[in-house]
């Protein structure tokens, strides 16, 4: 009966790091870590960028839970398999699917995996910090509704431009004739 309980807290802890990873990457890697970020929206030949600190990151973190867990701490080493296993997914989905970090250039045309990569494709339409959408890695909201979104985010930054160029043309000085 120990592995249906094991099995599960690996499956929740899949669930619970996802959560996570959502949270983390808006709000940390789009937030105060941007620094390492950045590294992850521009164009890089380099097998390594920055932004993968962040996996090393999670990964000491892993193997630190699964050594305690190993120590007598249960449940500790299924929590690190669930992030294990996660982070496998990651890998795949992620670095593999969307940004093409392994060698098997595959886009998929439909269904679950499709889903994610337009979701991503969207994310990375964003050139910066902020106004970004979509930041899960294994679930991502309806396509039209990221569309709806990155589209009010466009008109909300074009009205705030346009909004500023008025006003510094109110307040600008009139070269003397």
């Amino acid at each position: 009966m120990i592995w249906v309980w094991n099995t599960l807290i690996t499956l929740i802890t899949v669930i619970i790091m996802e959560i996570t990873a959502t949270l983390s990457h808006k709000y940390i890697m789009h937030g105060w870590g941007w620094k390492w970020h950045k590294s992850h929206h521009k164009t890089n030949s380099s097998w390594f960028e920055t932004n993968d600190l962040y996996t090393l990151i999670f990964t000491l973190l892993t193997i630190s839970i699964i050594y305690l867990g190993s120590q007598g701490y249960w449940p500790l080493q299924w929590i690190g398999a669930g992030m294990t296993l996660y982070g496998i997914l990651y890998f795949i989905v992620h670095d593999g699917l969307v940004h093409q970090r392994w060698p098997l250039n595959y886009v998929p045309r439909r269904g679950y995996f499709r889903h994610l990569y337009i979701a991503h494709c969207m994310h990375h339409a964003v050139h910066g910090q902020k106004n970004s959408v979509s930041f899960g890695f294994l679930y991502a909201s309806q396509i039209s509704k990221l569309q709806a979104k990155l589209k009010c985010h466009k008109r909300h930054h074009s009205n705030k431009n346009a909004a500023t160029k008025q006003r510094n043309a109110a307040v600008k000085p009139t070269p003397e004739t």
